[in-house]
């Protein structure tokens, strides 16, 4: 994807893992399967005659509207995960998302404090992690998810010894 008002030029971003769609779509469903379960009580308490209120009509539009709502944040994931990038740069570090509203953050790696790696179960098992950057500014905090644990682990390396090389500089 391209987007010339907030890319720099002559960027070559690299993509996250399309595996990561896949836990995109486990978190997808273990949250909307809850929230419509929920949601839908009031109408089999009142199908069952158990409640009178709410009127039949709200009780099928709420579960409804949240279903409709679901399936469409479903049908964005792919699109969402293909917006996630990175570029390394000689001073700092771009990290790009978002498809409505689209951001590009530049980590400087003098500012870089630590590099974190987090990896849950979904991710453990697809071979996946999410690289963490931390700086002073709370602002700046950087999320990269979806990467191969190779190329994590690789990352954390060269980010935490530029880091380490810039800072030493000031």
């Amino acid at each position: 994807m391209r987007t010339e008002a907030i890319d720099p030029p002559g960027i070559s971003w690299q993509r996250v893992s399309p595996k990561y769609i896949t836990v995109r779509l486990v978190e997808w469903a273990i949250a909307n399967l809850a929230a419509v379960l929920i949601l839908s009580l009031p109408l089999v308490l009142v199908l069952l005659g158990w409640w009178e209120w709410p009127p039949l009509w709200l009780a099928i539009t709420v579960p409804a509207v949240t279903l409709v709502l679901a399936l469409w944040r479903l049908a964005l994931i792919p699109r969402q995960v293909r917006a996630i990038g990175y570029a390394e740069r000689d001073d700092d570090l771009l990290v790009r998302g978002g498809i409505f509203f689209q951001r590009t953050l530049a980590v400087p790696y003098g500012r870089m404090q630590y590099v974190d790696i987090a990896v849950g179960p979904v991710e453990r098992g697809l071979g996946l992690c999410t690289l963490k950057l931390h700086t002073a500014a709370p602002g700046t905090n950087a999320l990269i998810p979806g990467l191969p644990s190779a190329e994590g682990a690789r990352l954390r390396e060269q980010l935490a010894a530029r880091g380490e090389a810039r800072l030493a500089g000031l």
